[in-house]
C-alpha cells in the first residue's frame, strides 16, 4: 500500500464532498458511491434505505467482515419561512450554529431549484447590533439571507421554498501543499474515499481477501441509525471506518489512524482493539488508541439492531470535528495499511 491509493482516496473523497449530502437527501451521493465500486469491478447495490452494500469478494463467506462508513452529513432544513422572507432552520444531525454563521448555504426547493444564501446572525451588522458579539449563537437566533430579492414570507415562497426544503453548507475543500486535507463533512466522506482507495488496491492488483469483505455505505449514521440494518448473511464483524478524533486529552494527529478503544457507547470489542493494535504494528502504520467521550458509531446502530457480531472503530485522525475539519494524507494513508493488514 503506497501513497499512489492514499491520493486516489482523496481525489474520491474532493468529489463526494462536491455533493450535497446532508442526512435524508443522500440519493445522488450514495448514487455516486454505488457508481464507484462498480467501475472498480465489484458488485455494488443499492439498500431500500438508500445506503450501498458492496461485495469485495472473500474466501470465508462464514467468517465475513463488513466495513462501514457513511456518505450523509451535518446540514439544516427549512424549519419556518419568516415574515421578514428569511429562513429559520432546524439542524439536521449535530450541525452547530457556532460555527455554521456567515457560511454559504444552498436551499433545494421541492421543484428542483437551488437558491443560495448566507446563514447570519439576526441584525447581523455590528454598527447596527450593540449586542452583536455577547449574542448566543442558535438556529433560533440566526437565520438564512437569502442571494434573493425577497422581503417577505410571500416573496420567498413564491421562489418555491417551503417548510422541509434541504439547506447545505459549502464545504470549503482543499488540500494544502503540505498535505493537510481541509474541509467541512470529512466526516464521513473521507473515510467513503479511504474505503474506495482500498478497493482500488484490490481491484488492481487481482487480491481476493482471505475473508469475505463487505463495504456497507450508510445514510443515516448522523441522526444515530445508519447502520441498523443491511448486514449480509455470514458476517461475523464489522469495523466502522469513520473520523479519529483529535483533541485535548487524545493521542491522535491528523496524520495517524485512530484506533477506538471505547466511546460514549461504551467498550469496542476487546479482542477487535486487539487485533487491529497487532494488524497496525505489522503494517508499520503510525496508529493511536483513544477513548472518544461524546461518539458514536454505525457499529454500535447495528449491535441495537439485534445483530450478533464482533466490532471496532477506526480513522483517519480529523480534527475540529462538527467544524470545519482538517486530516492528512498521512493519516489517510495509514488507514489505508491498517485496512490492509487487517483484511489479507
Amino acid at each position: 500500500m503506497d501513497m499512489t491509493y492514499a491520493n486516489y482516496a482523496w481525489e474520491q473523497t474532493a468529489a463526494l464532498l462536491a455533493i450535497d449530502s446532508p442526512t435524508g437527501f443522500t440519493k445522488e451521493a450514495a448514487a455516486w458511491v454505488q457508481q464507484q465500486f462498480a467501475a472498480l469491478g465489484f458488485d455494488a447495490k443499492l439498500t431500500t434505505k438508500g445506503g450501498v452494500i458492496a461485495d469485495l469478494g472473500g474466501q470465508d463467506a462464514d467468517n465475513g467482515l463488513l466495513l462501514a462508513a457513511h456518505t450523509d452529513t451535518l446540514g439544516g432544513m427549512v424549519a419556518e419561512v419568516k415574515g421578514n422572507g428569511r429562513l429559520r432552520l432546524t439542524a439536521l444531525g449535530g450541525m452547530n450554529a457556532n460555527n455554521s454563521e456567515t457560511e454559504l448555504v444552498r436551499v433545494y426547493t421541492r421543484d428542483g431549484k437551488v437558491i443560495e444564501g448566507t446563514l447570519q446572525l439576526c441584525n447581523a451588522s455590528v454598527h447596527v447590533n450593540g449586542d452583536y458579539s455577547s449574542a448566543k449563537r442558535s438556529f433560533d437566533t440566526t437565520e438564512v439571507v437569502l442571494d434573493e430579492n425577497v422581503t417577505s414570507a410571500a416573496d420567498t415562497r413564491a421562489l418555491g421554498i417551503e417548510v422541509g426544503d434541504i439547506v447545505c453548507f459549502d464545504p470549503r475543500t482543499r488540500r494544502t501543499e503540505s498535505g493537510y486535507l481541509k474541509s467541512r463533512f470529512l466526516d464521513d466522506k473521507l473515510s467513503v474515499g479511504i474505503l474506495l482507495g482500498y478497493a482500488k488496491y484490490l481491484s488492481d492488483n487481482h487480491i481476493t481477501p482471505k475473508r469475505r469483505v463487505y463495504v456497507h455505505i450508510t445514510v443515516y449514521e448522523e441522526v444515530g441509525h445508519g447502520g441498523s440494518g443491511s448486514v449480509p448473511a455470514g458476517v461475523t464483524e464489522a469495523i466502522s471506518v469513520d473520523m479519529g478524533c483529535v483533541g485535548d486529552g487524545l493521542q491522535c494527529t491528523e496524520r495517524q489512524v485512530s484506533i477506538c478503544a471505547k466511546d460514549s457507547g461504551g467498550p469496542y470489542s476487546y479482542e477487535v482493539v486487539g487485533n487491529l493494535i497487532a494488524a497496525a504494528k505489522k503494517a508499520g502504520a503510525d496508529y493511536a488508541v483513544d477513548v472518544y467521550p461524546y461518539y458514536g458509531s454505525d457499529v454500535e446502530a447495528t449491535l441495537r439492531g439485534g445483530y450478533d457480531i464482533r466490532h471496532g472503530l477506526i480513522g483517519a485522525g480529523v480534527y475540529a470535528s462538527h467544524g470545519y475539519e482538517r486530516s492528512h494524507i498521512d493519516g489517510v494513508l495509514n488507514t489505508l495499511k491498517l485496512l490492509k493488514a487487517y483484511t489479507l
